[in-house]
This record gives structure tokens, sequence and C-alpha cells, in this order.
């Protein structure tokens, strides 16, 4: 009887509803008919721009942006959405895992790429992009040299897009790096990298058995031999760069001067000179060229079928210039200026060949930075050189005097340690017993913040604060270590004296830009909100009608869209 009368009472409640007229809406919100469908009614972009900025913190941007000439960074801060609490949401900040988090939209324990180098389960040392089934065309490979996406672990907002449109749409991308490229252009995208020997960009054997016609003629020109002899010289008169640090001490080796001259010992262009015009904007600027000449000779953005195509970009001159001075000294400061004059070039390239109105862009960067050690410790802060070989030659010590066993460190790639499960199970040990002897005595070394073991993040109780999330998504259950070990701020492992470097979940190291320009797509303005890198697969799926790369857990940023 209850049941029938419930169902008799809400036929009657529905069929009430249904027959009341619906209330007339306020005069300021009544819309035009048309505008519910004016949204789904604007066609994608036909170019779809991604840029990522190696080792670029969010705070750099915010803090020269007023020296940023018109065209390139004020230009995606003016004209885009600018989110201002933008994060690579995981702990190891490296630059495979921040370019795997682009497109894909996953975390690296989706993705499999959890750092650039890791160990497998044989002890041998893996590069994230090696495959020596392929080599590059035309250039010298090495074993552990990048050459193909095989350990990436899920497709890409490029594959998808791909998919969609029945491989008409063409994916290209470019890097100073291979894993830059490589991971950028997911499974069936094609990839060209900077080569260290000879300044030229090469493909590999996984996307094509030759080169195309316009490659050929970019490689044959050598635009990377006509800076020889010529210098890196501040971009903005001096008094621009009052507010950093000084100069620390040259070395022959590292003469941390303007200017810097690109030259080679033997007097003409070799492998030394390409190497150093890798520390500096000529390799962005290089890139940007090749970039294009690839929109020139794939008829990007002009797609004969109408499907839209991708173009991803990685600059990698940030990365090394922060590596070798840090992101405080001058040359940083001036070699992000440099870029930005050199992507407001290739903005107005743009315009000229597809029309900036039919260009989405999305600019973003793989990971932050730490202030190098001595400069934080001048602003009286913990910071420290961790010697690695020193703290594991100290551990395995302590372990073997703990169990009476010697060598229960089987190998290391800091912030991963892996343990000689195979010894500890002949002795008879717990495994937990020695996972927590081991976090114990490196939580009591200097330097040493958190470190999580291969129990807790197997149980997954890691996730207890942010720390211990953004470490629990950088564990790969098959391919992470034993332990992971966190440094305290601005702490780095180094056995240099000298240079700064990333990888942490701290703030300074996760804080990245999130800029994206479309002007028929996205709504102008700043977003305090929170995002995550992994949010821009999800964003441009949205936008381009297509489906989610497979592993992306990202939200779709609406609140930027039209």
């Amino acid at each position: 009887m209850r049941s029938t009368w419930l169902k008799t009472s809400l036929t009657l409640i529905a069929c009430t509803v249904l027959w009341l007229p619906a209330p007339a809406p306020a005069a300021d919100s009544v819309k035009p008919a048309t505008a519910g469908h004016a949204v789904a009614q604007v066609k994608p972009p036909k170019l779809v721009v991604v840029m990522v900025i190696d080792g670029l913190p969010s705070e750099q941007v915010q803090r020269y942006r007023s020296q940023f000439g018109p065209g390139g960074l004020r230009r995606l801060l003016e004209q885009g959405a600018s989110f201002t609490d933008a994060h690579q949401a995981h702990g190891i900040t490296v630059t495979a895992v921040g370019h795997s988090a682009v497109l894909t939209g996953a975390y690296p324990y989706r993705h499999g790429i959890i750092g650039n180098n890791w160990i497998a389960a044989d002890g041998r040392q893996v590069y994230c992009t090696e495959d020596t089934r392929y080599h590059y065309i035309d250039e010298d490979t090495d074993a552990h040299d990048g050459t193909s996406p095989a350990n990436l672990r899920v497709d890409t907002l490029g594959d998808q897009l791909r998919y969609a449109t029945g491989n008409r749409s063409k994916v290209v991308t470019v890097s100073g790096k291979d894993r830059g490229a490589i991971l950028l252009a997911g499974k069936t995208g094609t990839a060209y990298m900077y080569m260290d020997k000879t300044g030229d960009f090469a493909s590999s054997t996984y996307y094509m058995d030759k080169y195309p016609a316009w490659a050929e003629r970019f490689r044959a020109a050598r635009p990377q031999d006509r800076y020889y002899a010529k210098s890196w010289k501040p971009l903005l008169d001096d008094k621009a760069y009052a507010d950093d640090v000084p100069y620390p001490e040259a070395t022959p080796s590292n003469p941390n001067r303007f200017p810097f001259t690109f030259y080679s010992e033997i007097g003409k262009p070799a492998p030394d000179y390409y190497l150093r015009l890798k520390k500096s904007p000529v390799v962005d600027a290089l890139t940007l060229e090749f970039a294009e000449a690839a929109v020139d000779g794939e008829q990007l953005g002009n797609n004969p079928t109408g499907a839209t195509d991708l173009l991803g970009i990685s600059l990698s001159g940030h990365d090394y210039v922060n590596h070798a001075y840090g992101p405080e000294s001058r040359m940083s400061h001036d070699h992000l200026q440099q870029v930005d004059r050199q992507i407001a070039q290739f903005f107005a390239f743009l315009d000229k060949r597809v029309g900036m109105d039919n260009v989405l862009v999305v600019l973003t960067a793989d990971h932050g930075f730490a202030n190098t050690a001595e400069f934080a410790q001048a602003r009286h802060m913990d910071a420290l050189r961790v010697n690695p070989k020193t703290l594991l030659a100290n551990l395995d010590a302590a372990l073997a005097e703990r169990f009476g066993t010697a060598n229960l460190v089987k190998t290391s790639l800091l912030p991963d340690i892996h343990l000689d499960y195979a010894a500890i199970e002949r002795r008879g040990l717990a495994r937990a017993d020695v996972e927590n002897a081991a976090a114990r005595f490196l939580l009591a070394q200097p330097g040493i913040s958190e470190v999580f073991t291969r129990t807790q993040l197997a149980q997954g109780v890691a996730a207890k604060s942010r720390l211990g999330t953004l470490m629990q998504r950088a564990w790969n259950r098959q391919l992470s270590g034993d332990l992971l070990v966190v440094t305290t701020p601005y702490t780095i492992f180094s056995s240099g004296t000298s240079g700064a470097s990333h990888g942490t979940p701290w703030q300074y190291d996760t804080s990245v830009p999130l800029l994206i320009m479309g002007k028929r797509w996205i709504r102008p303005g700043e977003q305090a909100g929170y995002a995550e890198v992994v949010d821009i697969a999800p964003t441009l799926a949205q936008i381009l009608h297509v489906r989610r790369p497979a592993g992306a857990e990202g939200r779709a940023l609406t609140e930027a869209l039209r």
C-alpha cells in the first residue's frame, strides 16, 4: 500500500509542477534566445599551440612582467586567462615528469614517467624516452638517447585529436631536449629534438624513415652556425637588473659574466660550441625557428582537410640557465626577457600564417626552481647541499650495523632509494622493519624533511598531507623505489658547490605559470583559483570536442571558457 501511495503522490506532484507556469525571469537575467547555443556553435581552433618553458617558476613571470614587451608573455597575460595558483601537482618535479603531465592529464603513478631516469628491476638505469629499437635519422644515437615514447604508459590529447579526426589532424612537437619533444608528441605525433653534437634538429625512425623536404631544407641551411663568435648580451639597461644578486665568482669553465661568447676550442663550429648554445637564449630561438618551418612545411593551422592541428614547443634554455646560475641571477632574469621577445616574434609569424584569431595558445612549465643554496643561506634559510654518495653510504652502514648485513641499499637515484629485498629475505628480516629503520636514519640527517616507505605508499597512507599526496602521485608501484626522500626547503641533492636545482614537492618547484589565450574560446582575466597542469588536457578536450586521454585525472577549467 505504501508503495502504491508513494507512486501516486509522486505522479500528482509531477503533474502539478508541469502545470504551473514558470516564473518570469528578472530583467537583468534575460538573455537572447540564441545565447545558449553560441558556445556549442563556435568552431574549434585551426591550430592549438602548447608551449612549455622548461624550468620557469611562476614567480618569475609575475616579478618581471612589467619588463615584458607587448607581444609575448604580456599578450598572454592580458589577452588570455592567467591562473596564478597553478601547479605541477606531483612530488618529483623534473623535466620528463612535468612534460608528461601536460597533455596526458595524468600523474606519474599512472603515466609511468617517474623521473628523467630510473632504475629497472634488473638494476639497469633507464632513461625516460630511450628505446634501442629506434635511432636518430642521420645523427649518432647513443644507447640512452631519447628516440620513442615507449615508456609513456598512456595516450595524450594529441593522440585523441588524431583518433577523432581519422588521423587528419597533425601533431608536431619540437624541443631543445628529446624528452621535451617526445613526451608532448605522445604515441602518434611527430617529435623533433636538438642534437647536442651538431646543433641540428633531428627525429627518429620511430616517427619516419626519412625527413620531409621542409625539414631537410632547414637542416641543410644550418641556422645554428650563424651564432658562431657572437655573444649573448643583456637585453635591458643595466639598472633594470638592479635587484638581481651580484655575479658569483667566475671560473675558467663557468665565466658567469656577460657577454657570453659562443665559440669552440678548435676555432669553428664543433660539439662544444653547440653545447654552449644550449645554456643561452639561442637554443630557444632555434627551436622557434624550426617550429615556424614546421608550420609552413606541414601547413599547420591550414590543414587542407579542415582538421585542427597541434604544435607542441618546449623551450629548454631557461632550465639550463637556472641550473648554472640560479633563478635569482641576472642571467636567468635576462634569459626570460629574451624568450619573451622570441615568443612575440613567433606570435607575429602565426598571425601572418594562420591568424591568431584561429589559434589557441597554452603556456606552462614542467617545473619551477629552487634558489641556489647560497642565496637561500644569505636570507637565513637552512639550505644545504646534501652529497648523495655520502648520504647513501652512511645509510648502508647504519643498516649493516642494525641488521648485521651489508649492502641492504641496492641502488639509488635520489629521491628514489632501492633496498635489496632478496638480501632482506635471506636474512629472515621483515621488509617493513628495514624500511622503517632506513627512514628513521635518514630523517635524522641534516637536510632531510620526509621519508616515505614502500609499505606506506603501497597502502596509500602517505597521502595525509599536501606533501604526502604529491609524493603518492609520484610513486609507481612497478617502477619506483622503496624509499622516497624529501629534502628540507631549498636543500638539494648535489655534490657540487654551485648552481641550482629542482625536483621536490615544495611550492617553489610545483608552482608554474598556466596561461591560455584564444579569443573565441577563452575569457581573458586573472584566475585566482587553484589549478593543475593536468587540467590542460581535459580543457583542450572540451574545446576540441574530443575524448579525454585515458589516464587524465584533471578537470576542465570551465571558469576560463567562453
